[in-house]
């Protein structure tokens, strides 16, 4: 499958079947699938990406907003999770799904956004380490998988601390 035979655009109220049938598909329980769920419920301002190729879903990640630990912090959000269905992986359609969120972040007054993930993978989209910079997730013991990338030069200027996502995640 190629690029041009699939796009990426909003997720639509119609969508959450389809959405959550990837996410499931995507890894070995449904867990991410329902913290989707939930997030579209607890959480404002989010982002919400799909990829479609006719009239099915084979894509989508997801974009929620953060809290850095401290005095003064910019607004900044996360990566997480982002699935595409099992047997289009590899074709391009997650790293598509990874720039265009990265595009429209800024849109929703994000200063930079965070992931835990491989950084032999998201490096490739700017990522780069949390923890040089000062920042982590829940304990230092994911300090080599917890990154960030700014989508403002020096948003995180004088700001470091334990980053916390929203609650719905704790159910991970």
């Amino acid at each position: 499958m190629s690029t041009d035979e699939w796009k990426i655009r909003e997720e639509a109220p119609g969508d959450a079947g389809q959405v959550f049938e990837v996410e499931a598909a995507a890894f070995e329980t449904p867990a991410e699938a329902q913290l989707v769920d939930a997030l579209r419920q607890q959480v404002k301002p989010t982002l919400s990406l799909v990829a479609e190729a006719g009239d099915e879903i084979i894509g989508h990640v997801f974009f929620s907003p953060l809290a850095i630990e401290g005095d003064v912090a910019p607004s900044v959000g996360g990566l997480a999770p982002i699935a595409v269905r099992p047997d289009l992986q590899g074709r391009g359609v997650g790293g598509a799904l990874v720039r265009a969120g990265l595009e429209r972040a800024p849109r929703l007054g994000w200063k930079a956004v965070f992931l835990l993930g491989d950084p032999a993978y998201y490096s490739r989209f700017g990522f780069e380490l949390a923890a040089p910079r000062g920042f982590h997730y829940v304990s230092e013991q994911f300090d080599a998988g917890f990154q960030v990338i700014l989508l403002e030069e020096a948003a995180l200027d004088g700001c470091s601390g334990f980053v916390r996502y929203p609650a719905a995640f704790d159910a991970l």
